[in-house]
């Protein structure tokens, strides 16, 4: 319950801000992708300001998650190869039961 009280409080504003941005920005600028010959319209694109910050948003959070994501590739190796290291010693653990109650079988009762 706090954390979608905590949601709304954050994010609720958020989206306010954001519509009165893009509200307020709805001229269309023109992006050229030419250094030498700006206004070649073969290389640049026209758009709302908006759309292209939104674009840069998205493809910023993109990169930043591969980024992550790559970086905590050596991680999840590691929770991999202990989780097969566990997994077998469970399976030797269980062995040792078994044959301790083989054996606890075999003993004369008192």
């Amino acid at each position: 319950m706090a954390k979608k009280i905590t949601n709304l409080l954050i994010f609720l504003p958020l989206g306010i801000i954001l519509i009165i941005f893009c509200v307020a920005n709805r001229q269309v600028v023109t992006l050229a992708f030419n250094p030498f010959r700006p206004e070649d319209q073969a290389l640049s694109l026209s758009a709302p300001l908006f759309v292209f910050i939104f674009i840069a948003l998205i493809i910023g959070i993109m990169l930043g998650s591969a980024a992550t994501w790559l970086n905590q590739a050596k991680y999840r190796k590691r929770v991999r190869i202990e989780a097969k290291e566990a997994a077998r010693w469970q399976a030797e653990a269980d062995r040792h039961k078994n044959r301790a109650e083989e054996i606890a079988g075999q003993l004369p009762s008192r």
